[in-house]
């Protein structure tokens, strides 16, 4: 018996958090899994895993060794899959981290469409507004709404991205020397708490100098679809998505405010782990993104 079937047996243990669990998805019994580990264990001299009748847990041992030897393991399926991916269609499994937001809106289709056109590929979509770590939980990709920042990560922007400051004709009539800026402090906001800088907005000068305005609201809410409901019904102006409110906006429902002061440095992009042998799966995701964000977007 080889070393990887022992290391493969043992990982799906861990990931399926038991023995009986592993043998369900894997199709294998629990006494050959159970002899597998057992195996690996007395090949390394060390006890990877605590058994009771009742509990299941990792040693201490047993989690550095599984955060090792599950890197290698997706090296190795990698690089079979740069091999294999000119003979056959996608398979295995594609883990996604997401935000929310996008698999609400109507660009959330694109995740619907390439599942469709890979369906050998099992695709689990994890919607979260929080920045995961795609390492240590499991992810081979993800796809963030972000100004790019310097990381581990490699990052490939798959589409533009920019926000609207809206609001309704009626909200606007009550407001009727809007100038600057600077002038939002003094009226009401819907504010996003999803958004990482709730309390300020960040614009641009002609000159390139940047510069931030404090702004207030008596209604605040963790969504943005929730955000632009409460604009559309006179109650403030909301910091949109332009995938969220380009609707609402194109037919004249709000009118947009100080578009030429927004900064436009943030994007929508696929951020992944820096490996070798990038997962063919990864590559392609990617790829399908970026070409339907050209037609779509």
């Amino acid at each position: 018996m080889d070393t990887l079937t022992r290391i493969r047996a043992f990982i799906d243990v861990v990931e399926a958090e038991g023995f009986s669990a592993a043998a369900r998805k894997t199709g294998r019994s629990k006494a050959l899994l159970s002899k597998y580990v057992r195996e690996l264990e007395d090949e390394l001299g060390a006890l990877l895993l605590n058994r009771t009748t009742r509990q299941f847990s990792m040693t201490e041992a047993g989690h550095t060794y599984y955060r090792t030897a599950s890197d290698i393991l997706k090296e190795i399926d990698n690089l079979a899959d740069l091999v294999r991916e000119n003979n056959q269609q996608l398979k295995g499994r594609l883990r996604v981290s997401v935000p929310r937001t996008f698999v609400d809106a109507d660009v959330g289709q694109s995740l619907i469409d390439f599942a469709k056109e890979n369906p050998d590929l099992s695709l689990e979509i994890a919607a979260d507004d929080r920045f995961v770590d795609l390492i240590e939980e499991g992810f081979d990709v993800a796809v963030r709404i972000t100004k790019l920042e310097d990381s581990g990560m490699i990052a490939r922007k798959i589409s533009d991205f920019r926000v609207h400051l809206c609001a309704t004709q009626e909200f606007l009539d009550r407001y009727p020397t809007l100038e600057h800026p600077t002038d939002l402090t003094r009226i009401p906001f819907i504010i996003d708490t999803n958004t990482r800088s709730q309390g300020n907005i960040r614009f641009v000068d002609a000159d390139s100098t940047t510069f931030n305005v404090a702004i207030n609201g008596t209604l605040e809410v963790n969504s943005p679809h929730a955000t632009l409901r409460a604009a559309l019904a006179d109650l403030g102006v909301a910091i949109v998505p332009d995938f969220i409110g380009r609707k609402a906006i194109e037919s004249g429902q709000l009118l947009t405010l100080f578009n030429d002061y927004l900064p436009t440095d943030r994007g929508i992009y696929a951020v992944y782990p820096h490996r070798r042998y990038l997962p063919a799966k990864v590559r392609i995701f990617v790829d399908y993104l970026h070409n339907w964000f050209r037609k779509n977007g």
